[in-house]
This record gives C-alpha cells, sequence and structure tokens, in this order.
C-alpha cells in the first residue's frame, strides 16, 4: 500500500514540522493525501514541508498552535477547514519530554508533558470527531511510547502521559467505531530523531541491546501510520502496534 492509497483524503498532523510527525505528512502526502499540520515555534521547516507536500502534488497547510491549549487546538482545525476541507485521518503526533528525576519534577513540569500529551490529543480529537462522525467515517491515530509499556528513569511523567494515550485511544474506540471512526495508537521503539541525535550513550546502548540492531527511522512509523490511515486499517479498532525493534515483544 503506498501511492494513491490516501487519494482525496484531508490529514490533520500536529507536530508535522519535524520528526515522526514530518515523515507522516510527506508519506501521506504520497499516498495521495493533502496534509494540514501544526507546529509550536518551528516556522521554517513548517514552511519548507508546506513546499515538499506541495512538490508532490498535493495541498498542504501549516498554522502554529500550542496543543495544551483546547481553544488553540480548536482553532487549529478550523483553520485547517477552511483551508483544505474537513478531517478524514488526524495524527495525534505532537509531543514533549521533560526529562529528571523523579523527585525533581515540579508541578509545572508535569502539568506541561501531560498537557501536551494528553489533553492536547484529547481535545485535538474532540475538534474533528463530530465532524467525522457526521459523515460516517473517520481515522484517528494517536502517537504513544514504547515508555508506556515498559517504563524508564527519569521520564515518569512521560510515561504517565504515553501510558494514559493508549488508555484514551482505547476508551474512544468503543465509541467511535460503531459510528465509523476507527481510533488506534502507535508505540514507537527509539527511533533516529533530532532529538536524539546527542544522546550519544543511550544510542549506543539502544543498538546493542536492540534485537535488530539498530535505532528506528521515522519513516517506519510513518509506514505504520499509513497502514492504518489507509484500507489495511479497516479492522483495527483501539490497537496499539508498536514498531520497535524487538524492544518490547508481547
Amino acid at each position: 500500500m503506498g501511492e494513491g492509497a490516501l487519494q482525496g483524503k484531508i490529514a490533520y498532523v500536529t507536530g508535522g514540522s519535524c520528526g515522526i510527525g514530518r515523515a507522516t505528512a510527506l508519506c501521506f502526502a504520497e499516498a495521495g493525501a493533502d496534509v494540514a499540520i501544526c507546529h509550536l515555534g518551528d516556522a521554517d521547516q513548517a514552511a519548507s514541508l508546506v513546499q515538499a507536500v506541495a512538490a508532490r502534488g498535493r495541498r498542504a497547510f501549516a498554522a502554529e498552535a500550542d496543543v495544551a491549549s483546547p481553544a488553540a487546538t480548536r482553532a487549529f482545525a478550523a483553520a485547517a477547514e477552511a483551508a483544505l476541507g474537513p478531517c478524514d485521518i488526524l495524527v495525534n503526533n505532537a509531543g514533549i519530554n521533560l526529562r529528571g528525576p523523579f523527585e525533581s519534577i515540579t508541578e509545572e513540569i508535569y502539568d506541561r508533558v501531560v498537557d501536551v500529551h494528553l489533553k492536547g490529543m484529547f481535545f485535538m480529537a474532540q475538534a474533528v470527531y463530530a465532524g467525522m462522525v457526521a459523515r460516517g467515517h473517520g481515522r484517528i491515530i494517536n502517537i504513544a511510547s514504547q515508555m508506556a509499556l515498559k517504563g524508564g528513569p527519569n521520564a515518569t511523567p512521560y510515561c504517565s502521559a504515553k501510558a494514559g494515550i493508549i488508555g484514551f485511544t482505547r476508551g474512544l474506540a468503543w465509541e467511535a467505531a460503531p459510528k465509523g471512526v476507527l481510533v488506534n495508537a502507535i508505540a514507537p521503539g527509539p527511533i533516529d530523531t533530532d532529538l536524539n541525535r546527542d544522546r550519544v550513550e543511550w544510542r549506543k546502548m539502544m543498538v546493542e541491546t536492540l534485537p535488530i540492531g539498530r535505532l528506528g527511522k521515522v519513516e517506519e512509523i510513518a509506514a505504520t501510520a499509513l497502514m492504518l490511515a489507509g484500507p489495511g486499517g479497516d479492522y483495527y479498532v483501539g490497537a496499539t502496534l508498536s514498531p520497535n525493534g524487538g524492544d518490547i515483544m508481547y
């Protein structure tokens, strides 16, 4: 499944200017979708993404939005719909990871991480859900993490929020599927992203311990999103797919 799998569809991708979000936006464009992204303080990358989507013959739209604010997510959804049309596929990707030992985590840090991930995904989905239900079809794909399943040091707010995303996905899937809207999650393993380029010791450890012997590529996560968004995802409901190179096997 690839070219043409999303022909005529409109996808919204949060945090779409870089990393997994950017790869997903480009993958969807190559499959025939028009793409709207939001970003936070990454205007140059967002502009280059819009150009890259246009170069693939698809329409694109980008706007700045802090997904921790429900008002901002509603505004992004409204602007994207005005620019491209109503949302067929939502990829809730925007995230943040503020690290530190458990005892050092302040309420401010906790709130920021949970608000960006869990609150952001909840209300971004709500912003497009009614329209999907009215049209009788839609796909919502939430980006979780393998750390929701296995945990990890110095990341308790992140692990908590990502686990919450999986619970949110399952809860909404029960309500949404009878109305034609399929809701699923992706829990990536260790991925080679810009945020991880400077974590030399961590990268070395992951490469040495992963059965596949390398970090994942953002394009591999985008391919999973494409499968869920297209005809191949027709029977997935409330699932959490985990492309992780063997980091977790279950």
